[in-house]
């Protein structure tokens, strides 16, 4: 214990912090405070809000507690309360009559980060390759930036946000906006303010971030490669650029990068970008002339059609400038390569046939609808085990999703903590254990610190684990694996010895373990980890997806983006909200009345030149569908740009469907991924007798 009553534990939700907390159990039972820990330093005692108050969420009256069966239509929200065993029964009794139906292959187990304790997040692939059902490709969140940093970098790790607070003298957040998605990061930033380090963030709206910036670049939506080529333009213009480092890291000749630059001028960048010439050149020069600069890249900027270019030639830049080489230099944009999980146990990986199906993620309405790009060879899919994720809510194109969820023929097996717009759609539901309810192991993005949690707190009423539901259904399931005969904490002691760490136990008693092995290993300082030890200017992008041939030569500009035009003349940005997280905490009363309502932010001369006051409402539509928000007007974003930040439950919104109804799924390249924020729509206020027409709406933007 760390004190009387507080107990260490790890936040589990999906977030790049992962933080260190002390949980308060009180004498009467009762989950109390809930405080940041100062055993791991980039935590330094720190949490949000949302997590400050979890006790509201963990006691909340509308917890699940008890398995329900469906009584009424799907998405009536009318269940019955059964056993247990009754549950689990008539799940393996579906399952096994669709395997012996339709094979296998129709029944697709589906998850995703509701926890990111590893146990019970990926557990649920051990019965997945089993029983050789439909496997699942992750591609909702970080597939983009991670192919985008692998293809220059190799491996994904970079210098600590501790360090950049102790000696960077300029920092820089590059799409993302920690005040809200990680605050953690912001007292490292404020430490390094505080000796006078500028702060650049580089955001398609004022975010609460960057109303703390020293200088805020508003850039237009999926052009931030343009900006990071025209940077570079500067910085080889001008002696900006590292040239013997260069000469010994790069796999390019530096001729062959100037040149390549040298048409990439702060001018094509300004048309492109929206940003002024003057703005792209101080900004160049006072990052090539501070060589302590430290980028945080996050994940944002990257949800875009382009985004794994984009993310390859922002990633560049600390390679120009040779920032690698100082203190607090270079750039972190995540850690998770410094892990080295064998996961063989965990997932199964020794049963896995690489020949059984591979389902896409953000194209599940796609894939329930039977689209045959989609979902590819083989029987539709006729059952679903859905753990820790929410897609009637967080998928793209949502009218999909919605009308796939809806068929009849689909067995639906929802695990959840509360009643979601998808637990609503399910035809058993599954109470859920809180993660201070299980043993689990967690890594982070934002840090290199393993953590381990020790269950604190018994499950409220019937709730079992994710780890607990997947041993149970295995058995049903004839699925044999020795995973499913262990328990959490076995399994991640397992997880830790096969990948080369200490002991469960070692490491809990320790307060973590950092994964990082010095300073060297964090600046890249003795090589990079590709197969010549070079930062790779020229990827070979077909080692890393099959959509490669339209992927660019060397770091540029990807035109790939769906454009505004006369018949949808804005661009929406879906960002997170402050004080949700995905749609966790969108059923505490705190967070609900702290955020309000779904709102479009949009630019004061667009709201003037639409007759709009904050308040009123509009309609934004495209072809994938229609949402009614209020409007308010939000300084710092560029007129076309609209902001809806979220993720709100789909009832509130009037059309019962929220924001990612307008979002496509279409794969991104190389390797597939969600272009979240890449999402061309029109926009007209509700009242009709001032409802300008879609082209005098684009006339109106072009002035």
């Amino acid at each position: 214990m760390t004190s009387p009553n507080f107990y260490p534990s790890v936040c589990p939700h999906d977030c790049p912090s992962v933080c260190a907390l002390e949980v308060e159990r009180r004498n009467d039972g009762r989950l109390g405070k809930v405080r940041g820990s100062l055993r791991n330093p980039f935590t330094a005692g720190v949490i949000c809000a949302k997590v400050a108050r979890y006790a509201e969420r963990y006691h909340h009256p509308e917890r699940l507690g008890h398995p329900l069966l469906r009584t009424g239509p799907k998405g009536s929200r009318q269940f019955k309360r059964i056993s247990w065993e009754e549950a689990l029964d008539r799940i393996a009794e579906a399952f096994l009559a669709v395997e012996n139906r339709y094979g296998s292959e129709a029944i697709w187990p589906y998850w995703y980060a509701g926890t990111m304790g590893l146990v019970n997040r990926d557990g649920i692939n051990r019965l997945t390759h089993a029983k050789r059902y439909s496997r699942f490709y992750s591609t909702i969140c970080v597939t983009l930036a991670d192919t985008g940093w692998r293809a220059g970098y190799g491996k994904r790790w970079g210098v600590p946000a501790t360090e950049a607070g102790e000696h960077a003298e300029l920092i820089v957040i590059w799409g993302c906006n920690p005040v809200s998605t990680h605050v953690n990061l912001m007292h490292h930033v404020a430490k390094a303010k505080k000796r006078g380090a500028p702060l650049v963030v580089v955001d398609p709206y004022r975010t609460p971030t960057a109303e703390q910036a020293d200088l805020h670049l508003p850039i237009r939506p999926g052009t931030d490669g343009a900006l990071a080529c025209a940077i570079a333009h500067v910085l080889f213009e001008e002696n900006l650029a590292d040239l013997d480092y260069l000469a010994r890291v790069s796999d390019t000749p530096i001729a062959e990068l100037r040149a390549h630059f040298a048409e990439r001028t702060p001018e094509w960048a300004s048309r492109i970008t929206g940003l002024s010439p003057e703005l792209i050149c101080s900004f160049a020069r006072l990052y090539g002339s501070t060589k302590r600069s430290w980028i945080r890249l996050g994940f944002g900027f990257t949800r875009s059609r382009n985004g794994a270019a984009a993310m390859h030639a922002v990633s560049c830049l600390p390679v120009i400038t040779g920032a690698w080489q100082h203190p607090g230099g270079g750039a972190l944009y995540n850690m998770g390569d410094l892990y080295h999980w064998d996961k063989t146990l965990l997932e199964g990986l020794d049963l896995l046939d690489p020949s059984t199906r591979l389902l896409d993620q953000s194209r599940i309405g796609a894939i329930l609808l039977g689209e045959r790009d989609a979902l590819g060879e083989g029987p539709p899919v006729k059952a679903m085990l859905i753990q820790s994720t929410n897609p009637m809510c967080v998928a793209p194109e949502l009218a999909k999703v919605h009308k796939g969820f809806a068929r009849e023929d689909l067995f639906v097996v929802v695990h959840e903590q509360f009643l979601t717009d998808t637990a609503a759609m399910a035809d058993i539901l599954l109470p859920a254990t809180m993660f201070l309810e299980h043993d689990d192991i967690y890594q982070a993005s934002c840090h290199s610190r393993i953590q381990i949690h020790k269950k604190i707190f018994e499950p409220y009423a019937e709730c079992r684990s994710n780890h607990e539901v997947i041993c149970a259904l295995a058995k049903r399931l004839g699925a044999e694996h020795p995973g499913f005969s262990m328990s959490a904490w076995e399994i991640l002691d397992d997880l830790l010895r096969r990948s080369g760490w200490p002991d469960a136990e070692t490491v809990f008693q320790a307060g973590g373990w950092d994964a990082m092995p010095d300073a060297d290993t964090a600046h890249f300082r003795n090589g990079f980890p590709t197969e010549n030890g070079k930062f790779r200017f020229r990827p070979n992008w077909a080692a890393f997806g099959p959509q490669a041939a339209v992927m660019p030569r060397l770091p540029d500009h990807l035109p790939i983006t769906e454009e505004v035009s006369a018949e949808y003349p804005f661009r929406l940005v879906a960002a997170p909200a402050r004080q949700f997280l995905n749609t966790s905490f969108t059923e505490t009363a705190a967070s609900l009345a702290r955020e309000g309502q779904p709102t479009a932010l949009l630019a004061p001369e667009t709201m003037a030149a639409l007759g709009l006051r904050d308040g009123d409402r509009v309609r934004i539509g495209n072809a994938r569908g229609v949402i009614t928000v209020p409007v308010k007007a939000r300084a710092g974003q560029h007129r076309e740009v609209v902001v809806v930040e979220s993720i709100w439950p789909n009832r509130f919104f009037a059309e019962n469907i929220g924001v990612n109804a307008l979002i496509g799924a279409d794969p991104a390249p190389p390797a597939g991924g969600a272009a979240i924020h890449d999402t061309a729509v029109w926009l007209e206020p509700v009242c009709a007798q001032s409802r300008p027409e879609r082209t005098e709406r684009a006339a109106i933007l072009a002035v």
